[in-house]
């Protein structure tokens, strides 16, 4: 039977066994989960209800500061359903939640120099707010697109309402770190339309439903990416960004094995592990270390355009080294296949980028 089978309208004890480990840690912020059930009590659910509906304490969401898992977020969503929440209680959640509300990332993304810059820290740091899902971002022409991906295979309504909530409240964070894109702005969603989602409308931009995919699409001049930010606070970013990595060395569990292959995945003089090198390393077979991946929603090659995206960057500010030699350290023997996986990432050739950072 499938994982969507056995999640049916209730996250029953044996499918919650079934997940992988790292959903069962309490690694994830209440904010989140917090405010999904402030908005369903204004709507005539107790909270107490919904607790007890969850199979959870009544004070797992009194503490600020607490965590929780991925499964128990995913069983409070799944409560508020059962109890009558209806879909658009997702967007409201979204709305209220402001930059700050993510915690040290939020707080880096205010005080990033650039827009730029803010999209490096969110791709880095997104596992700190964003676990359950993959971040990926896309640049072509004057178009941006946040693309969204669930990790794991959840039913559809528990799927559209976490999505709905996590891409609202994410349009809210970007718009504050690009104001000055001039921007011809959508949501895109896999989901249909909510019964009552028309009164939402006027507080967002287009939204688009049964889409192929989900995410965040911007249109305008991508020049303004490199422009100054209001906000912008060297030190106070120089703080934030220890903070998260301070985070996020608390939240790496050994059980992940993404998070493990994410790690491992660094260039060296011959390039990147293999997925043979990898697999000895995390004492598997190279069976079982595909198989494990999989499982999770993942392969070695999308781990290695995310590794080849992420170090392409660092290592082109280190101005000593030729961007042909970049080039071979990512894995690219012919150079003009580099450039044209550099400007897919960020719409900017490797030398451009190079120089708009040194500028």
């Amino acid at each position: 039977m499938s994982l969507v089978a056995r999640l049916s309208s209730t996250l029953h004890a044996e499918a919650l066994t079934a997940l992988p480990a790292w959903t069962r840690q309490p690694n994830q912020s209440a904010t989140y989960p917090r405010m999904f059930v402030e908005v369903a009590e204004q709507h005539g659910l107790p909270r107490e209800k919904i607790l007890a509906c969850a199979g959870l304490p009544p004070t797992l969401l009194d503490d600020p500061a607490g965590r929780l898992s991925l499964q128990a977020i995913w069983q409070l969503l799944d409560a508020i359903a059962s109890l009558g929440g209806q879909p658009e209680l997702a967007f409201e959640a979204g709305l209220r939640m402001p930059l700050t509300a993510h915690g040290s990332l939020g707080y880096a993304l205010m005080c990033a120099a650039t827009p730029r810059q803010a999209i490096d820290i969110l791709e880095r740091f997104w596992h700190l707010r964003g676990r359950g899902f993959v971040l990926s971002v896309e640049t072509a022409d004057d178009k941006l697109f946040f693309g969204v991906t669930p990790e794991i295979l959840l039913p559809t309504p528990l799927r559209d309402a976490q999505m709905s909530g996590v891409l609202t409240s994410m349009y809210q964070s970007i718009r504050f770190m690009m104001p000055l894109l001039d921007t011809r702005d959508e949501i895109w969603l896999q989901g249909s339309e909510p019964e009552r989602f028309e009164s939402l409308r006027v507080r967002l931009p287009t939204v688009r439903f049964t889409m192929p995919r989900a995410g965040i699409l911007l249109g305008g001049d991508m020049a303004t990416l490199d422009q100054p930010l209001p906000t912008a606070n060297p030190e106070a970013l120089n703080h934030a960004l220890m903070q998260c990595e301070r985070e996020s060395a608390l939240l790496f569990v050994d059980d992940d094995i993404v998070q493990q292959v994410r790690a491992a995945l660094q260039p060296g003089a011959d390039g990147y592990p293999p997925p043979a090198q990898l697999a000895a390393k995390l004492h598997l077979t190279t069976r079982t270390f595909r198989r494990r991946l999989q499982e999770q929603g993942q392969s070695y090659q999308q781990l290695l355009e995310e590794a080849r995206r992420r170090d392409s960057c660092r290592l082109l500010t280190q101005p000593e080294l030729e961007i042909r030699r970049i080039g071979e350290l990512l894995g690219y023997t012919d150079p003009a296949n580099f450039t044209r996986a550099f400007r897919g990432w960020t719409g900017m050739t490797p030398s451009q980028w190079r120089q708009a950072q040194q500028s």
